[in-house]
């Protein structure tokens, strides 16, 4: 198994179920849920140092799934160019996501995953087998919506084990 494989296996693995457009719906939910409940000033805290605020793990969410998507799109499309990958720590360090509100980074992330509901609900599964390139490997469209359902679920878990329970 590949490097590549494996990081794609372990966001896999978070999916609890075969219904992954479920999971996406609900992995979404349970992400606005847990949010609402912070205060702006608890959705400041990192749990430890040079790791992300609250508000920057979930802009990262929003930025991934953006890229995710989009990636879904051309392959779906069939789309033959290879596509770059990203620099997560470059996308967070230049969000300014701690300069806005909670309110705004939520709102922001509902769009974003009704978004990829409507994409990955209404794409023609035939499209959704297509194989295109990103940042060096070959990828199919679903298993990108795979991987923004597993990479959700992942940071769900970090929130629970870091974050919650220190603050």
């Amino acid at each position: 198994m590949t490097d590549f494989q494996k990081y794609v296996q372990r966001y896999l693995d978070h999916i609890p179920s075969e219904d992954w457009l479920e999971e996406l719906k609900k992995s979404g939910e349970r992400t606005v849920e847990i949010y609402s409940n912070f205060t702006e000033e608890q959705s400041l805290f990192a749990y430890a140092e040079r790791k992300w605020t609250l508000k920057e793990l979930l802009l990262h969410l929003s930025d991934t799934e953006r890229v995710f998507q989009y990636r879904i799109l051309a392959f779906a499309r069939g789309d033959k160019n290879e596509l770059p990958g990203f620099d997560e720590e470059l996308y967070a360090d230049q969000s300014f996501a701690n300069e806005r509100s909670l309110s705004s980074l939520l709102e922001e992330y509902q769009l974003v995953r009704k978004s990829s509901q409507i994409l990955l609900e209404t794409a023609n599964l035939s499209a959704l087998k297509n194989i295109g390139t990103a940042n060096g490997n070959q990828i199919s469209a679903e298993t990108i919506g795979k991987l923004i359902v597993g990479h959700n679920i992942h940071h769900l878990n970090i929130i629970e084990e870091r974050y919650l329970l220190n603050l």
